[in-house]
């Protein structure tokens, strides 16, 4: 598992795909102290719904972990050399979560770096930098776990990230509010305000349950984990 997991790592470090989501990353950062500059009223409460949920959330965390996950099983599947990591002596199991863990340590320290940089510059507290990273991680990991085994299951599975990214997490997610209880961006908001009820309580009204967040954000992981070590044992390499 420590090899699968070694050679993933350098898979996925690719010079141009970092860069390219490290500068994504860094935007909104960026956009904060812009506004910090260019408005005078301009509040931590201000920023919740435009950076925090629309431009982090929303937006860079699955961008940047499905520009990861997505090509976890790419390179082995597209050169077919998938048969030979196959016929290593090791549980499918181990060779999923090596894959999963690869990519959740790339994207991860990115995403969280982006959101608690942001939110320190915008003024929150303590607790709500810490909140934003805690949340943040557990949408990442279950982010990981989805386009992971959509890596494994379709050679589009780019496509298939952007669709469910729009249609599913963005335009249903805020038009019907019963699909935040399986919607990642739903866990991960009431996360936040789960964690500081009192940094985050301009999200109140359209969050669920914090049990129900925590509970979710964990079947997500678990449930698409498992699909991807099924998918590996059942599909045909040859």
């Amino acid at each position: 598992m420590a090899d699968i997991f070694r050679l993933s790592l350098r898979q996925l470090m690719d010079r141009w795909r970092v860069l390219f989501i490290a500068l994504l990353a860094a935007l909104p950062t960026a956009v904060v102290l812009v506004r910090l500059l260019v408005d005078d009223q301009f509040s931590f409460d201000g920023m919740i719904n435009d950076i925090i949920d629309l431009m982090i959330i929303a937006g860079i965390m699955p961008i940047v972990t499905m520009a990861l996950a997505t090509t976890a099983f790419g390179n082995e599947v597209e050169d077919r050399t998938l048969y030979f990591l196959m016929l290593k002596p090791i549980s499918r199991v181990s060779i999923a979560l090596a894959k999963l863990l690869a990519v959740f340590v790339v994207a991860a320290p990115l995403v969280v770096a982006s959101g608690t940089v942001a939110a320190v510059a915008g003024g929150g507290s303590g607790r709500a930098v810490a909140a934003t990273a805690i949340a943040l991680v557990a949408g990442v990991a279950a982010y990981a776990s989805v386009f992971t085994w959509a890596g494994l299951l379709t050679q589009r599975a780019l496509a298939f990230g952007l669709v469910y990214m729009i249609v599913w997490e963005g335009l249903l997610s805020t038009l019907l509010g019963n699909i935040q209880y399986l919607s990642i961006r739903g866990y991960t908001l009431a996360l936040l305000h789960g964690i500081d009820q009192k940094g985050f309580e301009s999200i109140e009204s359209r969050v669920i349950e914090f049990p129900a967040a925590i509970v979710g954000a964990i079947a997500a992981i678990v449930c698409f984990a498992f699909l991807t070590q099924y998918r590996l044992r059942t599909m045909d390499v040859s």
